[in-house]
């Protein structure tokens, strides 16, 4: 019976492995680390080395402690790894934050598939996994002759630990331009470009794909039969132990470097691909109304060298003076791409006021995603906004919905574990907040919302 799965969870700034406890199911061990790409030669690229080093001594440092029944694996988006026969990486695994992508962007715009199609935005920078392999395939073609295999990144480390090669559809539906939702299938860039040979077989997320090498058992002192799960991306391990256990409408946030909205079976809309929303494909298989912005990189900019501290007088302050931040800190993605951002009310604004304010503006920013996406139902937030009462606060008021914190660290270990479940459901669990009784909060919102156009 498997009580205890390794989750090896791989942020855009940070990565952890978490050992969660099935039966409960709650995280009894952690392990983190910071996780920044190496900017050399040939391109700035994620240290899949260093990232190796630390999930191995994790897994054996974690072990140690409680014996590891199974391992899952999810990991950020918008990043595949070329490998070669013997699994070896071809090319580094290219950080999605450069720009070189752009260099071809008319190219690779010519043979895109359409938003139709794929319910994938055209997205800057390495945003759109295709334009990354594309750009790759045109600049180091003799590197790229080398693949066998593309693979998503949670197959990436997947295939290091079993030696199997496969994919999955949350990260292949995740903003990639390969995977046509409606199908099930590739998308006819996939076709276009000749790559569909090179694409591992496509697995469930929860498939066992293998046990883990003979040299993982020795270096780790793992049982050399622990299964290792196919695994999944983040935002869609967030949403997974919902789907299993809460009754439609509602809706997730996933909130990290990206913050993430998902709707399900929300208000029926039509998603605008110029304002970054576009079809998930969750962990089932089905797709998945989803908007994002890049809140947590916003917030931690916002905040960098400033007091984070609060009182319920500066809240009243800020929501009486109307002290507020305009859309975007962070462009070129999210609701707003093009807006530059903008202080209102703001000369000398106290900390304990300024904090109140860009934490109700990642709020409102995330109310208007949620809009977007037809989003109904209560709200779970997960990940660390869900500490964030402000925030909870301002997002309850402005959707006039409830609005449920996660008290997991993390719901991507959680969903991420459950991969490795016999099919029990898991249980909701966190403080549910309701819509503030004061009309401040409310006004607030509906003056944030005007200034904007919303």
């Amino acid at each position: 019976m498997i009580r205890h799965v390794a989750v090896i969870d791989i942020g855009k700034t940070n990565a952890k492995v978490a050992l969660v406890e099935l039966t409960t199911p709650s995280e009894i061990a952690l392990r983190r680390t910071a996780n920044a790409p190496v900017w050399q030669a040939p391109y700035p690229y994620h240290d899949v080395e260093a990232l190796w080093t630390f999930i191995l001594n994790s897994l054996a440092d974690i072990n140690r402690e409680r014996r590891i029944d199974a391992i899952s694996i999810t990991t950020h988006g918008a990043t595949g790894a070329l490998v070669d026969a013997a699994g070896e990486l071809v090319l580094p695994v290219l950080d999605y934050e450069f720009d070189g992508p752009d260099q071809l962007a008319a190219d690779y715009d010519a043979v895109r598939a359409p938003f139709a199609e794929t319910g994938t935005p055209r997205l800057p920078i390495g945003l759109n996994l295709g334009a990354q392999f594309f750009w790759q395939q045109k600049l180091f073609p003799v590197e790229f002759a080398k693949s066998a295999a593309m693979l998503m990144y949670p197959q990436y480390w997947a295939l290091r630990l079993t030696g199997v090669a496969a994919n999955e559809v949350t990260s292949l539906g995740c903003h990639t331009d390969l995977w046509n939702p409606w199908t099930s299938d590739y998308s006819s860039l996939v076709d276009r470009m000749g790559w569909r040979p090179l694409m591992a077989p496509v697995r469930r997320a929860k498939d066992r794909l293998g046990s883990i090498l003979p040299a993982i058992a020795r270096l780790t002192g793992l049982d050399p039969a622990t299964p290792v799960f196919c695994g999944l991306h983040d935002s869609n391990a967030s949403l997974l132990p919902h789907l299993l256990s809460d009754r439609p409408p509602f809706s997730v946030v996933s909130t990290g470097t990206w913050v993430v909205s998902m709707a399900v079976g929300g208000k029926k809309v039509e998603l605008d691909p110029a304002r970054d929303t576009l079809v998930n494909v969750n962990a089932l298989g089905d797709p998945v109304p989803s908007a994002r912005f890049m809140g947590g990189r916003e917030f931690s900019l916002l905040t960098e060298g400033q007091r984070q501290d609060w009182t319920e007088a500066d809240v009243a302050a800020a929501l009486a003076r109307k002290a507020s931040l305009l859309p975007s800190t962070q462009q070129g993605s999210g609701p707003f791409p093009h807006r530059a951002a903008q202080w209102v009310n703001a000369e000398g604004l106290p900390p304990g006021q300024r904090f109140t304010a860009i934490s109700f503006y990642l709020a409102l920013m995330t109310v208007t995603c949620l809009e977007l996406i037809g989003g109904d139902g209560p709200t779970t937030v997960e990940g660390p906004f869900a500490r964030n009462p402000l925030f909870i606060r301002m997002l309850a008021a402005a959707t006039g919905r409830a609005v449920i914190a996660s008290e997991t660290s993390t719901g991507t270990s959680i969903g991420a574990a459950l991969l490795a479940s016999d099919g029990a459901t898991a249980i909701s669990k966190g403080e549910r907040t309701e819509p503030p009784a004061d009309p401040a909060w409310h006004d607030y919102a509906r003056a944030w919302q005007r200034v904007i156009g919303t």
